[in-house]
């Protein structure tokens, strides 16, 4: 068992795909080229939230999806009925029963999930038949784009709060009871240390917190009774929202009730601030919480939170504790997606020998790499130097000191300086080879990473560009692609 979400998508979501997937695929099926070798990566061409890194994660559930996904009855059923403009099938009856007995062979290597990348280099390579590798484009855009978007909001905002713990809270704001469970996770994965939603907590493990809403108070006569109420019924679970009506009055209710608690021997959790000038009620609650005796109660700050209010209250020496993030963190406000694409880096010709390919673009940002890519992350005790894109075919022991800036520069080279493959299989002629994560370990690694990365990379606003390298050897091969192409 790898991953629940992938498990629960599997066997439902064999079309979970663009038309033009299956439109490709069945012309590469009906000119004899469908189990010819190919090669595709899947990367991004631009950093989210205006950051310095991004965070790799959902191939688990990728993968997951993969070794379970198949054609089924009425899958086929459902294609049968799609036409073209003259009125007659797409798609012939001997292609969907290929399609019924189609099993999977590709190969996938990817970056593990919690790993720190870069624009311009391969999250995933995805290599085997040509018609199945194109197949796979979507689900693997799909499955990939959104939760490392929300990852990296995730880890951004862990690293604005310091220390302190951040709670994904986004559910009710996100995109369908998939896209919550997806965020949670995401965010989670991402350095969040807890969620709102339960779903998500049941199937990953997951913690899960809350107190409760404006709702509770108001069914009650009065907000005191509303908190004592509260605090009888749940008394291991007492963080009071006490912004109703007026905050400070709802500070002080909360303190006779947490004094009540404390004096049956029950803890008193804290308060939770949601409107207002966060800094100063904050700052004035404390100093309430303080002089009643309560000094272990925590304050939980939330409403339209992110990285950068979470910053500026921390600048204004704000004594918040916890941060509930939701809308902003659950949707990836304020950027739509990840800028993920996927595309042909190499495809056997007649004789079976693999060609390189490049897509070339007016706009010379999106002219692509060919190649069978692999990344090489160069490294010593104090933390990352830069990262090599190269093919092992052309080059196995890249030398960045002689590679091409694809971002940043190439920094003085130390004594010392070690090397590692992000790359690793996942997939092997269809079968997932990915030793199972749990979600906790896959946090500890993007916690970890973060440390890693070198400061001024790190940092929210203005980050230096981490330095991404392309191979001399592929470089060149890279450069020679385009000529032929705009000399044709």
């Amino acid at each position: 068992m790898l991953d629940p979400l992938g498990r629960l998508y599997a066997d439902r979501l064999s079309l979970l795909t663009d038309l033009y997937q299956l439109t490709m695929a069945y012309g590469y099926w009906r000119t004899g080229l469908a189990q010819r070798q190919a090669v595709f990566h899947l990367f991004f061409r631009r950093l989210p939230f205006g950051g310095g890194f991004a965070v790799a994660c959902g191939v688990q559930t990728a993968v997951e999806y993969l070794s379970r996904c198949r054609f089924r009855s009425d899958d086929l059923d459902y294609l049968a009925t799609l036409t073209g403009n003259d009125r007659q099938p797409l798609f012939p009856e001997e292609f969907l029963r290929y399609l019924e007995q189609l099993r999977w062979e590709c190969d996938i290597w990817a970056v593990a999930e919690g790993e720190l990348v870069f624009p311009r280099q391969p999250l995933l390579r995805v290599q085997g038949p040509l018609l199945q590798c194109q197949l796979l484009e979507t689900p693997l855009l799909n499955l990939i784009n959104f939760p490392t978007l929300v990852a990296t909001k995730a880890a951004r905002c862990y690293l604005a709060a310091r220390g302190g713990p951040v709670l994904e809270f986004g559910l009710r704001r996100a995109q369908g009871p998939d896209g919550g469970v997806t965020a949670a996770r995401a965010a989670y994965v991402g350095g969040c240390a807890g969620t709102s939603n339960v779903l998500a907590g049941k199937l990953y493990g997951i913690p899960v917190r809350g107190t409760h809403a404006h709702s509770w108070v108001m069914a009650f006569d009065t907000e005191l009774e509303a908190f004592r109420s509260y605090a009888q019924a749940l008394p291991n679970n007492s963080i009071l929202l006490v912004d109703t009506y007026h905050t400070l009055q709802g500070v002080q209710h909360a303190i006779q009730v947490g004094q009540e608690l404390e004096a049956i021997g029950h803890r008193f959790l804290g308060v939770r601030l949601d409107s207002g000038d966060l800094a100063q009620l904050a700052k004035t609650t404390r100093q309430m919480l303080d002089q009643a005796g309560l000094t272990q109660a925590r304050i939980v700050a939330s409403g339209d939170l992110d990285e950068h209010r979470i910053t500026r209250l921390l600048e204004q020496q704000a004594p918040i504790d916890v941060w509930g993030v939701g809308t902003r963190l659950a949707t990836g406000y304020p950027d739509a997606s990840l800028t993920g694409v996927y595309k042909l880096g190499a495809v056997q010709n007649q004789e079976g020998e693999l060609q390189y390919r490049i897509k070339v673009s007016d706009d010379p940002a999106k002219a692509l790499v060919p190649g069978v890519q692999q990344v090489r992350r160069f490294e010593t005790a104090e933390g990352w130097l830069c990262d090599v894109v190269y093919d092992a075919r052309l080059a196995p022991q890249p030398d960045p000191r002689r590679a091409m800036p694809l971002q940043g520069k190439l920094p003085p080279w130390p004594e010392g300086v070690r090397v590692r493959d992000l790359l690793v299989p996942v997939v092997r002629w269809g079968e997932v080879v990915l030793a199972p994560e749990s979600v906790h370990h896959l946090r500890q690694r993007t916690l970890d990473r973060l440390q890693r990365l070198p400061e001024p990379v790190r940092r929210l606003e203005e980050p230096e560009e981490y330095p991404v390298l392309l191979e001399e050897k592929l470089a060149q091969l890279r450069q020679r692609l385009i000529q032929q192409a705009e000399a044709t």
